[in-house]
């Protein structure tokens, strides 16, 4: 009996030690934002060439021609091989209509190509340059920052500084303090990442020079933090 007795005293010990072990604290849950602002240092330009011809083996070699003369124009201003992508090459049959009936009128052969500039200062030349040695679209055009993970871990801890001043306010506001730190996780926001400065431009010959005007860049993150109050 009196060892029943001893084992029903221990569980219900261990019962409510256990619950007592799981209350979580009183918690403030809140969001932060951090926003580093910088001039743009390097730009990412989207180069298209198209040709035609009634054959399409034609169409390819004058198309491949246009953008080889671009990528050789890119290199007079010291655009390195790495920094040219090619994003798209594309042939397709052409079609007139003429009485209800689809006629063949050639073939179109497209290349498009991403490039870096990392000098600013040389951006609205590279643009006409490219334009008056055979391509003829610029389809895009996209700030960004060299020093990126460097400018976004500084807009971390500006976003983590201002979580933290946000559960201090309201620790305060509800006469508590804050203990310590649960959880700090980052999110994602639709707005992080380069800005895009879109460009849709096709050209029959090189314009006056082009002004390009980079702006500021904003770089942003956000995280969610859990903290507990005493």
């Amino acid at each position: 009996m009196k060892f029943l007795t001893a084992l029903i005293l221990g569980l219900a010990f261990a019962g409510a030690a256990s619950a007592q072990a799981t209350t979580e604290p009183p918690q403030i849950i809140v969001t932060g934002e951090g926003v580093v602002k910088v001039t743009p240092d390097q730009a990412w330009i989207t180069i298209g060439a198209e040709s035609r011809s009634k054959i399409s083996k034609d169409a390819q070699q004058r198309n491949a021609e246009a953008m080889s003369a671009v990528q050789q124009k890119l290199a007079t201003f010291g655009i390195p091989k790495d920094a040219i992508k090619t994003t798209a090459i594309d042939l397709q049959m052409e079609f007139d209509f003429a009485n209800g009936k689809q006629m063949p009128r050639g073939y179109v052969a497209r290349n498009t190509i991403e490039v870096r500039v990392d000098d600013l200062a040389k951006l609205g030349d590279v643009l006409d340059a490219v334009v008056g040695s055979g391509a003829t679209a610029i389809q895009g055009l996209r700030f960004d920052a060299k020093q990126r993970e460097q400018l976004e871990g500084s807009a971390l801890q500006a976003a983590v500084k201002n979580a933290l001043a946000k559960a201090q306010a309201i620790a305060a506001g509800a006469q508590r303090a804050i203990d310590r730190v649960i959880r700090i996780e980052e999110s994602s926001s639709a707005q992080d990442g380069p800005r895009p400065m879109m460009m849709e431009r096709s050209f029959a010959k090189a314009d006056a020079s082009t002004p390009v005007a980079a702006g500021e860049l904003e770089i942003r993150a956000h995280v969610r933090l859990t903290v507990a109050i005493k």
